[in-house]
Parts: C-alpha cells; sequence; structure tokens
C-alpha cells in the first residue's frame, strides 16, 4: 500500500469525498516528505506549510467543494498568489508580494485545493536554469522552465502541480523526470496572472503521475469536466487511429528516443486495438520550429522590456542575450513567422482527417547532465506554436537509465479525446 504522499490523485480524491482520508493527514504527509527531500531537490521557492494545514483543517470539517478537494497541489513561480511571494525566479521580484490569484490558482483554491507553496521557474520561464535539480539523479537538469514543478511531482512531494509553456517548458521536464505533463489547447486554461513571454504562445497546463490525474487537474481548471479520462467507446464508435510523427526535427532525436518511438509503435500494433499509420507532415512544417523561435523571441523581448531596461545588472547573462536576439528580431520577420505559423495551422485538419491523434517525440533524450542548462525545446516547439494539446507519457529508461517518454498530440479543441488516447496509450507502452 502507497504511502499517503504517494496516492495518485485521483485515489486520494475518492478517498477525501467519501471521508476515508483527511486533507489534513494528506497534506502533512506531503510536507513530511517535503522537509525529508527538499534539502536535495530544491524544488520549493516557498512553502506555507502552517496555512496549508490549516486550510486542510478547514476543509475536513466543510462540504465538499469541488474536483480538488483536499489535494495538495503545488504552483509555478511564475503566476501570481495572494498570500505568497510571486519571484518569477528573478531576483528583481525577489520581496514582490502580488496581492491577488492568478485565475488557474483562484479556480483550483474554488475547486478545493490546497496550495502547499511556489515551485521554482527558471528566470522569467526563459532558458536560465534556478536550483532545482533532478529528483531522480540530481546531477542532471530537471529541465525548464516548470523545473519545480516537474520535480516537486516526480518526487512524490505533490500529486498535482500548475506549470506553464512557451516552447516546452511542461513537456521536456515532464519527460526529463519521468512524469506526465498536459499541455491543453491554447487558453483553455485563463493566463491572467501569469508573468506573461509570449501572448501567442504562452499556455498553462499541468503535470502529475498519471494521465487521469492530469486529466483532472486540467478539467478543474479550465471547468470542462468532459476532459476527464473516460473510457475510448466513450468518445469514439470506431478503433484509434494513431500517426506515427517523427517531424522534420527527427535527426535531433538521440538514439534513446529513437529506440523509445520503435519500440512504442511496436507496441500499439501488437496490441492489435489501435489502427497505426506513419504521418509524414507537410513540407512548410520544416521551418515551423523557426517560425516558433522567432515569435517567442520577439514577444519576450518586449514582455520583458522593463525589466530588461530598468534592471539590466539584476538579469543572468545569459537572459540578457536572449532579449537582445528578440529585439534584432525585425517586424517583418515577426509578421512573417506568425504568417507562415497560420498556414500551418490551417493545414492541421488535412492531417487529422488520416488520425485521431499523433505519437512523436518530447525530447531528444534523457535529461542531460549538469545543471547549468535546461535542455532543448526543439521536439515541443511547433505543437506550442499550432495551439494543439499536447500530453508527454513516460515510456521507458535510457541507455543512463533516466527516463524517455513521447507524447501524443490531438488537433485544437480535441483535448476531451486525447486525454482518454493517452490514458489508454500509456498503459499500453508506458514505463
Amino acid at each position: 500500500m502507497n504511502a499517503l504522499h504517494q496516492l495518485s490523485a485521483c485515489d486520494a480524491a475518492n478517498q477525501l469525498a467519501q471521508r476515508t482520508l483527511r486533507a489534513q493527514d494528506l497534506v502533512q504527509a506531503c510536507i513530511a516528505h517535503i522537509d525529508a527531500r527538499e534539502p536535495e531537490v530544491q524544488a520549493w521557492a516557498y512553502l506555507q506549510r502552517d496555512a496549508a494545514i490549516a486550510h486542510a483543517k478547514q476543509l475536513d470539517a466543510g462540504a465538499h467543494r469541488g474536483l480538488l478537494h483536499g489535494l495538495p497541489i503545488g504552483v509555478k513561480d511564475l503566476l501570481a498568489t495572494s498570500d505568497m511571494p510571486a519571484t518569477y525566479g528573478s531576483r528583481i521580484y525577489a520581496n514582490y508580494r502580488p496581492g491577488f490569484d492568478a485565475a488557474c490558482v483562484a479556480v483550483a483554491r474554488q475547486q478545493g485545493a490546497v496550495v502547499l507553496g511556489k515551485t521554482v521557474s527558471t528566470e522569467f520561464a526563459t532558458f536560465q536554469p534556478n536550483q532545482t535539480r533532478n529528483p531522480l539523479r540530481l546531477s542532471h537538469t530537471p529541465g525548464g522552465s516548470s523545473s519545480g514543478s516537474a520535480a516537486a511531482v516526480a518526487d512524490n512531494m505533490v500529486p498535482l502541480a500548475i506549470g506553464t509553456q512557451t516552447a516546452g517548458s511542461l513537456i521536456r521536464p515532464a519527460s526529463y523526470c519521468g512524469i506526465v505533463a498536459f499541455k491543453p489547447s491554447f487558453g483553455c486554461i485563463a493566463r491572467a496572472g501569469a508573468k506573461l513571454l509570449s501572448d501567442t504562445l504562452d499556455t498553462v497546463g499541468t503535470m502529475a503521475r498519471t494521465v487521469a490525474d492530469a486529466a483532472l487537474f486540467a478539467a478543474a481548471l479550465s471547468g470542462r469536466v468532459n476532459w476527464l479520462v473516460q473510457p475510448l467507446e466513450a468518445v469514439l464508435t470506431r478503433p484509434l487511429r494513431i500517426g506515427l510523427c517523427r517531424t522534420y526535427e527527427w535527426d535531433q532525436a538521440n538514439p534513446d528516443t529513437q529506440s523509445v518511438f520503435a519500440q512504442a509503435a511496436h507496441s500499439l500494433q501488437a496490441a492489435r486495438q489501435f489502427e497505426i499509420k506513419d504521418i509524414t507532415l507537410p513540407l512548410g512544417f520544416q521551418s515551423l520550429a523557426h517560425a516558433q523561435t522567432q515569435v517567442q523571441l520577439f514577444e519576450q523581448a518586449h514582455n520583458l522590456a522593463y525589466e530588461h531596461w530598468a534592471h539590466t545588472d539584476q538579469l543572468s547573462s545569459r537572459l540578457q542575450g536572449i532579449l537582445k536576439n528578440g529585439q534584432a528580431v525585425t517586424h517583418l520577420q515577426y509578421d512573417a513567422a506568425l504568417q507562415h505559423i497560420a498556414l500551418c495551422r490551417s493545414q492541421l485538419e488535412g492531417i487529422f482527417q488520416e488520425v485521431d491523434v499523433l505519437l512523436t517525440p518530447s525530447a531528444q533524450g534523457e535529461a542531460p547532465q549538469g545543471l547549468d542548462n535546461t535542455g532543448d525545446p526543439i521536439f515541443c516547439r511547433i505543437w506550442t506554436a499550432l495551439h494543439v494539446p499536447a500530453i508527454h507519457i513516460p515510456v521507458a529508461k535510457g541507455q543512463s537509465g533516466l527516463p524517455v517518454g513521447l507524447q501524443v498530440v490531438a488537433n485544437v479543441g480535441q483535448d476531451a479525446l486525447l486525454t482518454s488516447a493517452a490514458h489508454v496509450m500509456h498503459r499500453t507502452v508506458g514505463d
């Protein structure tokens, strides 16, 4: 039997609803585990132990609040919180207290979640790492920018955490830490109260240890209860059609990822309950990752203009370089990149006429060694640009024993289909 801090969110939610588990016991178990592991993992920017326990006791004494009643969660430090600092991973905001909740945090509280604290973000959710380590191997990166959320969930500190993605900041750290991440269709979870990097790319999503848990959290935050995992026959009247999509970035996948992709394809074929086919994306998708990069650079340079102008000396040299690169992107280049993304997005209907979901790489391979970089989001960029929903599922271990996974992608707005499909696919091919 799992210790309380190891319970899945769905199992804990059921027990909390039936009153066979007290929220205060679950929260205290998570806090005890955090206290034991945090000195090594360093996943948290801020913890509110006493307030969390007090809130849990209130929930135990009152009526059932919602889908997240009594569940402990972590909140990425890119999001405003009324009762805790929001540092955005930067020295500039070390003492900043917003005094209000980001919309998704407010909804989580309304649904009964207990916020344990703020999880570490990289500097303004860019590529400059902060202190968090990969809990599976402390000398390796947990990824970025939702590094603290991924590490906290992977280490059983909390069953659920909120993250955000501009390029690959949900999917990649989930891959490196061996957990599940759900990046919903663009805009489905409100971004108000998040420190904005990119108007056209930033997406709020969820991290958990199972697809069902990630779907539960996202359903609560979005208000879309149809995102809860359902039997496939409830959402499809035919076999699930899976497209094997290596993408034009395939040559950047290392042998671990290529091997795991082949193994997963074989397992899905052998299951005989799916229809499998290879999918080649339209030729225009060859330059889609570059277009996403141009848009991200341009928009984050504008959205961080104040910090760059007024507090340059408090920015890392890496971020200063990123912002200068963004300033070098012209309006003509930016507009052309947006137009190219829109053209590729218009071709999604044709792609998804042939298949229901795509199976595609999440990252180049295992988490890189060292803590001075967060890895490359190359296999996430195009899907973020397209605004499609994506779920990372852990699949196997690489040559050095760290996780390697894949992402399942659906068309825009097909999040309910995606959660159910990814759940079944994870049970078929998962680690």
